[in-house]
């Protein structure tokens, strides 16, 4: 009996985790692309789980459109689907289908970037997360936010100026959106995605960006996959063995360093302020 005990004990202490399979559906635009498409399905391979990865893409789409496209079935959407690493494209579908076509264990949503930090425009969250679930096969489904990130400094868009040009001026708004309009409608759990990329920037400078709106295609798009690989999968993404040839094992330290530590505050309710 002793050694039966013993023998468990060695058994729960001593092997890994057991692997994990999470099915995730992003409701998004081009800033999930850059978030979900690239890196993420290697950074959980590389730690022994397994992602199905989709992504109802709508370049620039909102959350008021995302609600009226689930209201009346508009076939506007590229729906993107990653199965054991092997991606797969199909225009022209509706929102529900897409929903419907797996049982999703996550479900995220997210503003327009232009959006993402003016309150007034998340007046139809709350209905669309409603709507999601109401399509949903799976009654467990969790729901998170994707936190998207500021733009780079030097962007020069009209998008930019309700902001006042200002990255910081913007972050901030993010963080107040949110810690003031989401708990409202049931959304606690965060992808701090943006708390990362600014992370990474205090670190590296403001490279993260190709066009001063999405993530660089190499440090920037890595960071935002590295902070979804440890929200989804529940493990500390800092040490993992995954990282593009393109970029360097010390940048990539400093991407999952990053990445770590934003989810780390996410989670206690904290928001670094540059």
């Amino acid at each position: 009996m002793k050694k039966a005990v013993i023998l468990l004990v060695f058994l729960f202490t001593f092997l890994p985790f057991s692997a994990k399979v999470v099915k995730v559906l992003a409701i998004g635009n081009s800033f999930s692309v850059d978030a979900v498409e690239q890196y993420l399905y290697e950074l959980a391979a590389a730690q022994g789980d397994s992602l199905v990865i989709g992504n109802a893409y709508i370049g620039g789409c909102s959350i008021d459109r995302h609600y009226d496209n689930l209201l009346t079935g508009k076939a506007e959407y590229e729906y993107r689907k990653i199965v054991g690493g092997v991606r797969a494209n199909r225009k022209d579908t509706d929102l529900q289908h897409i929903i419907r076509d797996e049982q999703w264990d996550i479900i995220t949503l997210q503003q327009s970037s232009p959006l993402s930090g003016i309150p007034e425009s998340y007046t139809h969250l709350a209905q669309l997360k409603r709507l999601v679930q109401s399509y949903t096969t799976n009654l467990h489904v969790a729901f998170m936010w994707h936190m998207t990130w500021a733009y780079a400094q030097d962007f020069v868009s009209d998008i930019f100026q309700p902001y006042d040009n200002d990255q910081r001026k913007m972050y901030r708004a993010i963080i107040n959106v949110v810690q003031q309009v989401l708990p409202v409608v049931g959304l606690s759990v965060i992808i701090p995605s943006g708390t990362a990329i600014q992370l990474a920037r205090y670190r590296m400078g403001d490279i993260l960006n190709r066009d001063g709106r999405h993530l660089s295609l190499t440090l920037g798009r890595y960071t935002a996959a590295c902070t979804w690989c440890e929200v989804l999968t529940g493990r500390i993404v800092d040490g993992n063995k995954y990282y593009p040839e393109t970029i360097t094992e010390e940048e990539a330290w400093i991407c999952q360093q990053a990445a770590h530590e934003a989810v780390f505050m996410q989670q206690q309710g904290r928001y670094i302020v540059f």
